[in-house]
């Protein structure tokens, strides 16, 4: 074994210092310079250097690899999730490599790892920070037995076209929600303490503008102004910094021309200069040669040079900083003095996790899967459930009632776990269907699928779901969409319900007219314009996750009242799309008074503006169901909405009190949001945008004061000199239970 001075300096220190305590930032840097005044140009371009192959890949560990790790090129390694091969690994690098660097082990745990939770977009609909936490600390546990020590999560891309794939992915369409699950998120998979084996380092992804793709196309073209791009797309990011992210990823995009993997603006002056971020970027997979294709370089060399120059530390998988670097370098094109700053980012990183102190893994078998993370799973799946249609109070379910069970996704254990699960096993998810016959018996479930698959096309088995139906009181319909095909690549033109699915719900009810509930596992929001009619409630699971089947029948039987909050507007049609709820007023902005529609035009109609105002003749002005939007099976009432004060200056705190009443007879959670209008600004303002939250039990009858507050910073924004402002003028706080609330006070700012 090679003894090396500077791993027993870092060793002493361990033992002789105060445990569970950061290292001082001084001693840090100091420790860095020592280390890389030792490194050869060689080792240094090592260090930004991620190595990996496909998620699928199995194979054997190559001798070559071996090799790259020994002489010190390899910095990171990604999807290497073979025990023995993450353990002889990490031994070559720390003991046989020239200055005994730890490598950093990298996969994508997104929601969950052997316990999978519901899709990120699904875990923003809990509107539950703390659970979102939790289920974060889950992954990360069972991922670091592994030897996971980094994950690329999370996603914090600002979503407004379901059509993107990767919305799956998202925490939705609104900064201040996606920017408190950003924290979250950290804090989950982080920790209290990044020396903890069971810590797991964060990536703030994809930074930044990857979720405004063109067209919902994903890898597509991304164009965001400035103050845009400062008011909607970076303040998530922001807040996963404020949280302490480690690490940051560039998106696969370009955004306003330049591939973000070679922007200096976004790299450089945002996120280092402004916010002060001190850990590494990393590529997206190839994304720096793929700036290539984007045309914005000539070459790989071309490529490494720009990469290096804007910011990206490590590059993932693709090898332009391996093969030019050094001959940059060389040519006096690149300053070492770049590279430097590149490897202390990832060094700092590697430090602060711990791994010069204790670089190998921890065992930890017993926590895969175990009752308290399936119970996490459990909670996260039901808080996310969102009841959108209830028509006749059909749900929750009675006893007594004889129940047709139908569809593609009642009895589909891969696809409820949804997309990115690379290390999820569909064998221990547990479905609606098995949920169902354990809690109401065989008796009382008729099944038929009808469908295969969620793409099925084929009409053979219709007649035998009509028969399931007619011998059933009430259908439940598992409807949606397989897991393929959401999540990246995976965008849709079309995003109403796939195959044959709506075909078999309109013959249902066409030859039985028996109520049908219509449960949705997707991972977007789904187009319901054909069979919204035809369906007496709706039920939005997303894709739950391990035990989805579980949450969903605790939710039909009404055993747990459904909360889940949509993070997204809901669209009637794919042509409302891109649709979010913080628009602009326009100077025509549409209302009920003025609203024409298309069948309400006289034939011969004189040729005119027809309403003059924004929206479409066919599908008006407003969505299908707005965002924060969410029923319970009991009811609220909101009264008596007040403020402190009628004037705010800029160091005032603005309370915001009114009472709500659960008017139901049963307990529930109602969600009460709050949101802020400036009507008038140098910059035109959105209509709405969310500023507080905060989710509220009751029993029946009972009512609780609530108290919210608002502060100048939460009426500050960026205008068009990309200065945060606070304007003087007229402004309203609107409260209720979703977007279109309308009960509000005005008051102004000095």
């Amino acid at each position: 074994m090679r003894i090396l001075i500077l791993p027993f300096v870092v060793l002493f220190c361990s033992f002789g210092c105060e445990p569970n305590q950061p290292i001082a930032q001084d001693t840090l840097e100091q420790q860095i310079d020592s280390l890389l005044s030792k490194m050869t140009l060689t080792e240094k371009i090592g260090q930004t250097a991620q190595r990996g192959t496909s998620s699928r890949v199995k194979g054997t560990l190559s001798e070559e690899l071996k090799t790259a790790v020994r002489e010190g090129r390899v910095g990171s390694l990604i999807n290497v999730m073979n025990k023995e091969f993450v353990d002889e690994l990490q031994r070559i690098a720390v003991e046989e490599s020239p200055n005994g660097i730890p490598l950093i082990f990298a996969r994508d745990v997104i929601h969950g790892f052997k316990t999978i939770f519901p899709i990120p977009l699904g875990q923003a609909a809990t509107w539950n920070p703390a659970l979102v936490e939790d289920g974060a600390r889950v992954a990360a546990v069972e991922a670091s037995s592994y030897g996971v020590r980094w994950t690329f999560a999370p996603m914090l891309d600002i979503a407004r076209d379901p059509r993107w794939g990767r919305i799956a992915e998202s925490p939705g369409e609104d900064p201040f929600l996606a920017s408190e699950l950003s924290a979250a998120y950290v804090r989950g998979f982080q920790g209290k303490d990044l020396k903890d084996p069971t810590s797991m380092v964060a990536c703030a992804k994809h930074f930044v503008g990857y979720g405004a793709a063109e067209g919902g196309r994903d890898y597509n073209t991304a164009i965001i102004h400035e103050a845009l791009l400062r008011n909607v797309y970076l303040p998530p990011f922001k807040s996963a910094v404020d949280a302490g992210v480690q690490t940051f990823m560039s998106g696969f995009n370009e955004l306003n021309g330049i591939p973000v993997s070679g922007n200096k603006l976004l790299l450089n002056q945002v996120l280092r200069q402004e916010w002060t971020f001190d850990g590494f970027v990393v590529s997206d997979w190839n994304s720096v040669t793929e700036m290539i294709a984007h045309g914005y370089c000539a070459d790989e060399k071309d490529a490494a040079f720009k990469a290096a120059r804007a910011g990206v530390d490590m590059e993932m998988t693709s090898q332009a900083y391996d093969n030019f670097l050094e001959e940059l370098i060389n040519e006096g094109k690149l300053d070492e003095k770049v590279l430097n700053r590149m490897v202390r980012a990832i060094l700092r990183v590697k430090f602060r996790m711990g791994l010069f102190d204790q670089p190998y893994r921890k065992e930890n078998e017993e926590a895969i899967l175990s009752d308290s993370h399936l119970e996490k799973a459990q909670e996260s799946a039901l808080q996310s459930i969102v009841l959108l249609k209830n028509e006749g109070d059909i749900l929750p379910l009675r006893t007594t009632q004889k129940v047709a069970v139908i569809g593609p996704l009642a009895h589909a254990p891969l696809d409820q776990l949804g997309t990115w699960i690379f290390d999820g096993d569909q064998k221990d998810s547990v479905t609606p269907l098995t949920a169902l016959l354990d809690r109401i018996g065989e008796q009382k479930v008729k099944v038929a699928k009808g469908l295969e698959y969620s793409r099925d096309r084929s009409t053979s088995q219709f007649s035998d779901a009509v028969s399931a139906a007619k011998q059933s009181d009430v259908v439940l319909f598992f409807a949606g969409e397989e897991a393929i095909l959401s999540g990246e690549a995976h965008s849709r033109a079309h995003i109403n319900l796939p195959g044959a699915q709506e075909e078999l719900i309109q013959t249902i009810r066409a030859k039985t007219n028996k109520p049908i509930v219509l449960v949705i596992q997707a991972g977007r929001p789904i187009v319901l314009e054909n069979i919204i009619h035809d369906v007496d409630a709706v039920l939005m699971a997303w894709h739950p996750g391990t035990m989805g089947g579980p949450a969903i029948t605790d939710v039909l039987l009404g055993e747990y009242n459904p909360s889940g909050r949509l993070p997204v507007t809901w669209p009637k049609s794919v042509g409302q799309v891109p649709i979010y709820y913080n628009y602009k007023n326009t100077g025509r902005p549409a209302s009920e008074a003025s609203f024409v529609g298309i069948d309400d035009i006289p034939i011969g109609a004189w040729q005119s503006s027809l309403g003059n105002n924004s929206h479409y003749l066919d599908d008006g002005f407003r969505p299908q169901y707005p965002f924060g939007y969410g029923l319970s099976y009991t009811s609220f009432e909101y009264t008596d909405l007040s403020i402190s004060e009628d004037t705010l200056a800029s160091n005032d705190m603005l309370k915001v009190k009114f009472k709500l009443t659960n008017t139901g007879k049963s307990f529930g959670t109602e969600t009460v949001q709050l949101y802020i209008q400036d009507h008038v600004g140098s910059l035109t303002r959105p209509v709405k945008e969310l500023k507080k939250f905060q989710r509220v039990k009751l029993n029946p009858n009972e009512s609780k004061t609530i108290e919210l507050s608002i502060d100048a910073s939460d009426l500050k924004f960026y205008n068009a000199e990309n200065k945060l402002v606070l304007e003087s003028g007229q402004f309203s706080v609107y409260v209720g239970s979703h977007a279109e609330a309308s009960m509000k006070k005005n008051f102004w700012v000095k």
